[in-house]
């Protein structure tokens, strides 16, 4: 297979593009349609300090790569969640920590249990799947660290795959309310908070992959988190890699179509509560305590039974 545009050997053949491309012409691809994205979908300026959140594996540190390449100031945030089953946050910490040393960058790291006394495991109480709980827990952390960074635009690793599936998954509950909300560029909604953005949006899991391997990035590959295991979301991903493999290039455009028709869900969104500012950590809440906070004083209660409903907007 040889590459479209130069005839030397394809690294990658995009059948949803009908266009092979080498080592070259894929980076330069990449980058291309990064910042296609970032202009496209307004996620940032070019002067903006951005704090990307990275895992170790391939899609947010393939982001974090290709953001500083393109020229943006961007550092990482790495939270350490204390994940001791298959030693996964220890390895996906090294090669967090790799990446940003062999490359001169800049990557903060928050540790749970150093700052609040409690893993990941350990925040896991009442009914909530962990899932839930890690998400409630990275949005309050990535919050936190941008507002006392002076960082102006969160960046996740969130590529077409992702958002595909999640948009799919919405669908099929008809769950509007969520559908609604999904973008590229999700705002704020408090002047404690910051604009989340998804550099990636347009480019596959394997693109992300492909380029990661082109640009010698050492990830956690072969290493999921223990957790994750009967995932709705893995389900659903892989029923879309059915359909694309039969019919490429139909999570692009069942992505972009719905970007491109967002309108018809507006007005579908949650009804918002009353802002009110955390009793404990400050940042806001719908209630004396945000969810963030809540489950870190269960933790600490031995998981006493109460209410443990979060407020979905925080963070």
């Amino acid at each position: 297979m040889r590459c479209s545009r130069c005839r030397r050997l394809a690294v990658i053949n995009l059948r949803a593009h009908r266009l092979a491309l080498c080592e070259r012409h894929f980076v330069q691809r990449f980058l291309e349609v990064v910042e296609r994205a970032i202009r496209r979908y307004s996620l940032m300026h070019r002067s903006s300090k951005v704090l990307v959140a990275v895992s170790g594996g391939k899609d947010s540190l393939a982001l974090w790569d290709a953001l500083t390449e393109l020229g943006y100031s961007a550092d990482g945030l790495y939270i350490d969640l204390g994940i001791e089953k298959q030693d996964y946050s220890r390895i996906s910490r090294e090669k967090a920590e790799a990446f940003a040393e062999q490359r001169g960058l800049r990557l903060r790291v928050f540790s749970l249990k150093e700052e609040y006394g409690s893993a990941m495991p350990e925040l896991r109480r009442g009914s909530r799947e962990l899932c839930s709980v890690c998400g409630i827990v990275k949005r309050h952390v990535m919050n936190r660290v941008a507002l006392e960074g002076g960082y102006e635009v969160l960046a996740t690793g969130h590529n077409l795959d992702d958002e595909a599936s999640v948009l799919l998954a919405n669908l099929l509950r008809w769950n509007t309310a969520l559908a609604a909300r999904q973008a590229p560029r999700v705002e704020a909604w408090h002047e404690k908070l910051r604009p989340k953005v998804k550099p990636l949006c347009l480019l596959s899991e394997r693109e992300t992959a492909t380029y990661a391997f082109v640009r010698g990035i050492d990830y956690v590959s072969e290493l999921e988190c223990p957790f994750s295991a009967g995932a709705t979301s893995i389900a659903v991903k892989e029923a879309l890699n059915r359909i694309e493999e039969h019919s490429p290039g139909t999570k692009l455009y069942f992505y972009t179509q719905f970007l491109k028709h967002r309108e018809i869900f507006a007005g579908e969104e949650e009804e918002k509560a009353p802002v009110r500012e955390c009793s404990s950590c400050g940042f806001p809440a719908g209630g004396e305590l945000c969810s963030f906070c809540r489950l870190l004083l269960k933790s600490r209660l031995g998981g006493e039974k109460g209410d443990n409903r979060a407020d979905s907007r925080v963070g």
